[in-house]
This record gives C-alpha cells, sequence and structure tokens, in this order.
C-alpha cells in the first residue's frame, strides 16, 4: 500500500475508534478499559519479539520505542482501571456509612 492509503486507514480508524468509545455508558468503562490492557499485552510482547529480531539498527531504535509507549500504555492502563474499580468501591462504601448510620439512630 502506498502511503495515503495507510493514512487514509489510520484516520479513518481514528474516527471510528473515538465515536464508538464515546457511544460507551460509564458502566461498562472498566470492563472494557479491562479488555484494552489484555490487546495492549500482546502488542507489548509484539514489541519485544520485533526488537528480538531487529538487524538494523534504525529498526532496533523504533522497536524499543514501541517497547517503551506500550509498556506505558499498558500501565496506564492498569492505573486508569485501578482509579475505576476504587471510584466504584468508595460509593459503596459511603452507602453503607450512611446505612450504619441510620440504624445506629445517629
Amino acid at each position: 500500500m502506498d502511503g495515503m492509503s495507510l493514512l487514509t486507514i489510520t484516520v479513518l480508524a481514528v474516527f471510528v475508534g473515538f465515536e464508538v468509545v464515546s457511544k460507551v455508558s460509564s458502566t461498562l468503562h472498566t470492563p472494557l478499559m479491562s479488555g484494552a490492557n489484555a490487546i495492549h499485552g500482546i502488542i507489548l510482547v509484539g514489541a519485544i519479539i520485533v526488537a528480538g529480531q531487529a538487524a538494523d539498527p534504525w529498526v532496533l531504535a523504533v522497536a524499543l520505542l514501541a517497547v517503551v509507549l506500550a509498556t506505558a500504555n499498558l500501565v496506564g492502563g492498569f492505573v486508569v482501571t485501578d482509579r475505576m474499580l476504587h471510584m466504584f468501591h468508595a460509593r459503596k462504601a459511603a452507602g453503607t456509612r450512611q446505612a450504619t448510620r441510620k440504624a445506629d439512630g445517629k
């Protein structure tokens, strides 16, 4: 494929991805992030394999950059998922405290 076709496919994929993710309800974001983290783990493994088989120095440099970016993406995804899970957990705890106060008559 020529460069213009690849650029067109990339731009269309960005628009479609944005539309799909923006339509997801907030209750489904945590499972969606968990699935995305699994995909990012596969991408990281692929980047490591490419870096291990690189023959040219510039291919090795690009592969190592891919490993760094994939690692940052994977770790960031887990951090976001953890924060989202804590957000739902804190909401439960606040409701439990209110129910306990009502039962104690406070």
